[in-house]
C-alpha cells in the first residue's frame, strides 16, 4: 500500500468553504479509482501547532504504485491539482507531497 499525503498552505483569501468544496471534488475523483481508498481531509487541530502554515491536508491510500500512477494521470485529478496549486501560497511551493510505501 502507498499512502499519499498532501499538505497545503492556502492563500489567506481562500475560504474554508472553498477548501471543503475542493476536497469534496477530490473525493469524487478518487471514488472513480478502484485502487484508491481511505481518503481523509481536513484542517489541522494539532495542539503542538507546528504546521508552519500548512494547516490543511489530505491522505489517500493506494493499493500499489500503479494505482497511484493511474490517479496521477487522471485529467480530473490534474485539473483539481492545478486549482489547488493556484490557491496555495507560492503556487507549488505551498504544497508538500509525500508518498510512503507501507
Amino acid at each position: 500500500m502507498i499512502r499519499h499525503i498532501v499538505l497545503t498552505r492556502f492563500k489567506p483569501d481562500v475560504s474554508e468553504a472553498e477548501i471543503t468544496a475542493l476536497y469534496a471534488e477530490l473525493s469524487a475523483v478518487i471514488a472513480k479509482h478502484p485502487g484508491a481508498r481511505g481518503f481523509i481531509s481536513g484542517r489541522s487541530a494539532s495542539p503542538e501547532q507546528m504546521e508552519q502554515g500548512y494547516h490543511h491536508g489530505f491522505t489517500i491510500d493506494f493499493d500499489d504504485w500503479a494505482a497511484l500512477e493511474a490517479y496521477a494521470k487522471d485529467p480530473a485529478h490534474r485539473a483539481l491539482g492545478a486549482r489547488l496549486v493556484g490557491r496555495a501560497i507560492g503556487g507549488r511551493d505551498g504544497l508538500i507531497v509525500l508518498d510512503i510505501a507501507m
